[in-house]
């Protein structure tokens, strides 16, 4: 009935695709003259910000709604037709895309890095040293005859040992700078992610979920967004309220600006993640429903982050004082926060060490003992949601409002899974993953991936004929699926010996397989010997806190792991926690809080 529409709906690629398709649905009515529409846009919920678009309606755009209907058809296109190779030559039930597959690739490498590393020895050589006023403080070895000091081994730390135990002290140089550190931009939505993963503890998924309610109930600015820019609004806004809240020297100096890491295009150029109102501070701050503490706790880091960015540096007294025992050198190194600045924020800071005593050069030191630790190194970090949204992010591999649909696929296909908040590749994500490379190594390229989501920018930008780009890609992709589907052989799925006799057959040994529905036991001459069994893991060195039997990881019906009870149902006792090891140090590990199940 209505004689104008006004089309809302999210300011992104797929907002305008919905407003697009919206339009072309009500285009369709019976009415002898049809209804006007408008598009407007805006990047949080509030009255000035509806009103400010309501003055300033505009046609869709076209450019983006190409860029988003691309994505969508070279995402089926390649879902679509590699997954049924999959079928045939890996195993029933399995899917590949365009960017979960990459993704995979990323675990499936780390985990590779992993298994070749070789922990090296070194040791550690520390002094407790003494000034002439009583004042003690630790010094570490750091140099052998002028020559960086590498103790790769216990005899060579012995012999360094003994001479430390003997020798004199005496300071060599004491060494005083001024260091600031300035804060960090706002945040965009790969660092809203990355920074929920590290501080909070939440996967993309939670914390998008979080954003999207705050922005719903306009708390926030749009979620989704690449850069780092606040509108002029906004930052007179921060700047007066820093002003009057914490005083003129914890503002800085002059406006901060921050150069977003990639292209952002014109028609996409979104704030970034901001609170609408900077008054509205965390203790002020009030959730709804179920997810109001959720809530709470991420709009408590958007706004120190905002808040932040345009505050004065923080400013830090660094000491280094040299220290001389015959033709072995010792650092010992001091800081000391002078000025809080944007730091004020965040609490104590990590960076502060230990204040070292006031020194001079030539001082006579006293040795009060001597430390020495055999350590080795350590193997490459596994994957968290926050350094895996980095590498992504880094590669140019999916975009931001990508990343978080990524990370619940390649764990809902079961190729990779999530321990302790870290990511392991299944023995199907390197079946796959190898399958997917010497068969499709372009498609499975980090730089040809990133390759394509450039093209859908320039898409997005108007530059590009979305047509002829997946034109370009299909003729090519086609011919190599016809080649791989003739050619390629079929490969088996890894499986992991439990060094057991199959208890059916006699014959054959108990093997531990990753299914459809996570990992279970079967017989290595499958399909000749039909025997299955569940795979049970249990937690070594932890008894139930209920009745003390053994503990098991175990999973929800939607694929969320618990820990439980082996002696279930006789015993009910659960928990969401990992419990503590006897003799390991306490963990604050949490496989996913009640309440907050994805």
């Amino acid at each position: 009935k209505a004689d104008e529409i006004i089309l809302a709906s999210d300011p992104d690629r797929e907002g305008e695709a919905i407003a697009w398709h919206v339009e072309a649905l009500l285009s369709e009515s019976k009415k002898k003259v049809p209804p006007k529409f408008k598009r407007i846009a805006f990047h949080s919920i509030t009255k000035d910000a509806i009103m400010e678009a309501l003055e300033h309606p505009r046609e869709i755009d076209m450019s983006l709604v190409e860029a988003q209907q691309a994505r969508r058809i070279l995402d089926r296109l390649v879902g679509y037709k590699l997954s049924p190779i999959l079928w045939k030559k890996v195993r029933r039930g399995l899917s590949a895309g365009r960017v979960q597959s990459v993704a995979v690739r990323l675990i499936v490498e780390k985990e590779r890095e992993i298994e070749k590393f070789k922990p090296q020895e070194y040791w550690q050589i520390r002094v407790v040293l003494e000034t002439n006023k009583g004042e003690e403080f630790v010094a570490e070895l750091a140099k052998i005859s002028d020559k960086k000091a590498v103790v790769d081994n216990g005899k060579k730390a012995g012999e360094i040992v003994e001479a430390l135990e003997k020798g004199n002290y005496v300071v060599l140089e004491v060494r005083k700078s001024e260091r600031k550190v300035t804060p960090h931009p706002p945040f965009k939505t790969s660092t809203l992610q990355q920074a929920a993963a590290n501080v909070l503890g939440w996967s993309a998924k939670r914390t998008m979920n979080v954003a999207q309610k705050l922005y719903e109930l306009g708390n926030i600015t749009y979620h989704r967004t690449d850069s780092f820019n606040l509108a002029p609004v906004a930052i007179d806004g921060v700047r007066s309220f820093i002003g009057n809240t914490y005083g003129p020297e914890y503002l800085s100096k002059e406006t901060r600006f921050y150069k977003s890491g990639g292209k952002v295009l014109a028609q996409e150029a979104h704030e970034a993640i901001r609170p609408t109102d900077f008054s509205r501070s965390p203790d002020r701050f009030e959730g709804q429903d179920a997810l109001a503490a959720d809530q709470a706790r991420l709009y408590s880091l958007i706004w120190r982050r905002t808040l932040g960015c345009q505050m004065a540096e923080a400013v830090f007294d660094d000491t280094k004082v040299d220290i001389k025992c015959g033709d072995i050198r010792l650092l010992a190194a001091g800081v000391v926060m002078k000025f809080e600045g944007w730091k004020k924020l965040f609490g104590k800071d990590k960076e502060e060490q230990q204040n070292l005593p006031e020194m001079n050069e030539g001082d006579a030191l006293e040795r009060k003992k001597v430390l020495s630790e055999q350590k080795f190194t350590m193997p490459p970090a596994r994957f968290n949601d926050a350094s895996l949204i980095k590498e992504l992010e880094k590669r140019g591999i999916g975009r931001p409002s990508t990343y978080a649909a990524i990370i619940s696929t390649i764990q809902d296909r079961r190729y990779v899974e999530q321990k302790d908040k870290k990511f392991y590749v299944t023995s199907i994500g390197i079946a796959v993953t190898d399958f997917l490379v010497e068969n499709f190594p372009e498609e499975m390229d980090y730089e040809f991936t990133a390759k394509m989501e450039d093209n859908l920018d320039e898409i997005a930008a108007g530059k590009l004929k979305w047509m002829t780009m997946l034109g370009t890609f299909w003729k090519v992709f086609r011919d190599k699926l016809e080649k791989v589907d003739k050619e390629s052989a079929r490969v088996g799925v890894p499986t992991k010996s439990t060094g057991q006799k199959c208890p059916l057959c006699g014959e054959g040994e108990v093997v531990i397989r990753d299914g459809k529905f996570g990992r279970f036991l079967s017989c290595n001459r499958y399909p000749d010997c039909k025997y299955t069994a569940p795979f049970i893991e249990y937690l070594e060195g932890v008894a139930c806190e209920k009745c003390g039997k053994r503990v098991v990881l175990k999973k929800t019906r939607t694929g969320k792991d618990f820990f439980g009870c082996e002696d279930y149902p006789n015993c009910t006792w659960a928990s969401w926690r990992k419990p503590q090891v006897k003799g390991e140090e306490k963990t604050d590990v949490v496989v996913e809080e009640k309440g907050g199940e994805e």
